[in-house]
C-alpha cells in the first residue's frame, strides 16, 4: 500500500461511518500520485480528472476517468521490451479538445452510427446529435466519452468507473447508470466488462474505441499486421456507412478474413464497399451464435505481438484508419498518427440496430441489466 493511501485510512478513522465507508471502497485504489506531472490534474466540467496505473506481470496500462479511457497499454514483444500498442495524447486537455477522435474511450450511449441521427421506441420518434453527417456517430457530442466518470473502486490490476447519464442526455431516453472494469488478469489479458440499467426503455450498445498498432503507437502503418476475424457476413453500408440491413457474404472478397490475411493485401481492391469506407470500416456479423468466445486475431510480425479477441457480442467493427492524416493533431510523446498507422476493432451490436428491425435488438428495459464483456488476450510468437 502507498503512503498516500495509508494516510487517507489513517485519516478517516477518526470520522463518520460514512467516511469510513467511502475510504473503503478506494483502499486499493490505483490511483497515480503524479497525475499534474503525467498532465492528467485537471478540471472538466466541474469534476476532477485523474490518471490510474494499473499492472499483472509484463502487462500495464494507464487510464484516466475522463471518457473512461485508455491512455496507454503496454505489452512485452518478442524479446520481451514493453510496447505501447494505442494511440493517445500526453495530456487530458489535448483529450478533451480532440475527444471526437475517441482515442481509447468507452463510446455511447451508442457505440457506432444511427441513421439519420433518429429512432423511434413506444411510437416516440428520438431526435440525436448529428456528429457524422446526417447521421450520430457513438453517442453524438454530448457521448459518455466526453464525460467525467467516477472511480468506484480499484486495485493494482483493476479499476472500475461509473456514470450516470440522464435522461434525454444527448437526447436518449432515460437515466441510464452504466459501470465498466478494467482487469489485467494472469492469462495475460485486458478484460473489459459493462454493466447498465434504465429507468425507462432506451437502447444502448458501448464499446471501447481503442485505435491499436502492435508495432507501437506511432508507427507509421498497420497495412503489414495479419488479421483473422471468424465472420462469414458483414453489414452492406449506403454511402454515409449506415447499414442497408443486407448482410454481404464474405466468401471470395477482400472481406474474407475467416483466415489471416494481411491488411494491407486486399484493401485497394476494387470494391464498392471499400471504396465507401475508404477502407475498411465495416461490422463483421460474427459466426459465433450466444456466449463469451474467441472471435479475430491480430498479428505484427515486426514485434511478434499476437492479440487474441474474445467477446460476448455478435459483431466486430473493423476500422482500418482511413480518416486519418499526417495533419491531424499530434499523439503521445509528440509522435504523428498518420493514414492507416491505427485500427479499430470494436466488439458491440450492429449498427443502426434500433431502426434495422432484422439486427439483434440493442433495447434496455427497466428491470434488466445490460452486460457485455470482452477480452484482448496478448500472447507472442
Amino acid at each position: 500500500m502507498n503512503r498516500k493511501i495509508f494516510f487517507t485510512l489513517l485519516a478517516c478513522a477518526s470520522l463518520t461511518y460514512a467516511c469510513q465507508q467511502g475510504t473503503t471502497k478506494q483502499a486499493e485504489q490505483a490511483e497515480t500520485t503524479d497525475s499534474a506531472a503525467n498532465g492528467f490534474a485537471a478540471s472538466i466540467d466541474g469534476k476532477e480528472v485523474k490518471l490510474y496505473t494499473l499492472k499483472n506481470g509484463s502487462l500495464s496500462a494507464t487510464l484516466t476517468n475522463y471518457g473512461a479511457r485508455l491512455v496507454s497499454l503496454n505489452v512485452a514483444d518478442k524479446e520481451g521490451k514493453p510496447v505501447d500498442i494505442i494511440l493517445g495524447y500526453d495530456t487530458a486537455d489535448e483529450f478533451k479538445q480532440h475527444a471526437s477522435n475517441f482515442y481509447g474511450a468507452i463510446v455511447g450511449r451508442y457505440g457506432n452510427r444511427i441513421g439519420d441521427a433518429t429512432f423511434s421506441l413506444n411510437g416516440e420518434t428520438y431526435a440525436l446529435e448529428k456528429n457524422d453527417g446526417k447521421n450520430s456517430l457513438h453517442g453524438g457530442t454530448n457521448g459518455v466519452y466526453n464525460k467525467v466518470w467516477d472511480v468506484e473502486s480499484s486495485s493494482d490490476s483493476s479499476v472500475t468507473l461509473a456514470y450516470t447519464s440522464p435522461d434525454k442526455e444527448a437526447g436518449y431516453p432515460g437515466t441510464v447508470t452504466m459501470k465498466v472494469t478494467y482487469l489485467l488478469n494472469s492469462a495475460g489479458e485486458l478484460a473489459i466488462d459493462y454493466q447498465a440499467t434504465t429507468d425507462k426503455e432506451t437502447v444502448l450498445n458501448l464499446t471501447n474505441h481503442a485505435y491499436f498498432n502492435l508495432n507501437g503507437a506511432g508507427s507509421s502503418t498497420i497495412l503489414d499486421h495479419e488479421l483473422q476475424i471468424d465472420a462469414n457476413a458483414i453489414t452492406e453500408v449506403d454511402e454515409t456507412l449506415i447499414p442497408t440491413g443486407k448482410s454481404l457474404p464474405v466468401e471470395g472478397t477482400a472481406f474474407d478474413f475467416r483466415e489471416a490475411h494481411r491488411i494491407g493485401e486486399r484493401i485497394e481492391e476494387d470494391n464498392k464497399q471499400l471504396k465507401i469506407g475508404k477502407g475498411y470500416d465495416h461490422n463483421f456479423e460474427l459466426s459465433k451464435k450466444e456466449g463469451y468466445q474467441k472471435v479475430a486475431a491480430l498479428y505484427a510480425p515486426t514485434t511478434g505481438i499476437e492479440m487474441q479477441i474474445f467477446t460476448s457480442e455478435p459483431g466486430l467493427q473493423f476500422y482500418s484508419g482511413n480518416f486519418m492524416a499526417d495533419t491531424d493533431p499530434k499523439g503521445k510523446g509528440g509522435k504523428v498518427y498518420p493514414f492507416r498507422s491505427a485500427l479499430c476493432l470494436e466488439t458491440q451490436h450492429f449498427p443502426d440496430a434500433p431502426n434495422q428491425p432484422t439486427f439483434q435488438s440493442t433495447l434496455l428495459k427497466p428491470g434488466q441489466t445490460y452486460t457485455s464483456k470482452t477480452a484482448y488476450r496478448f500472447v507472442n510468437r
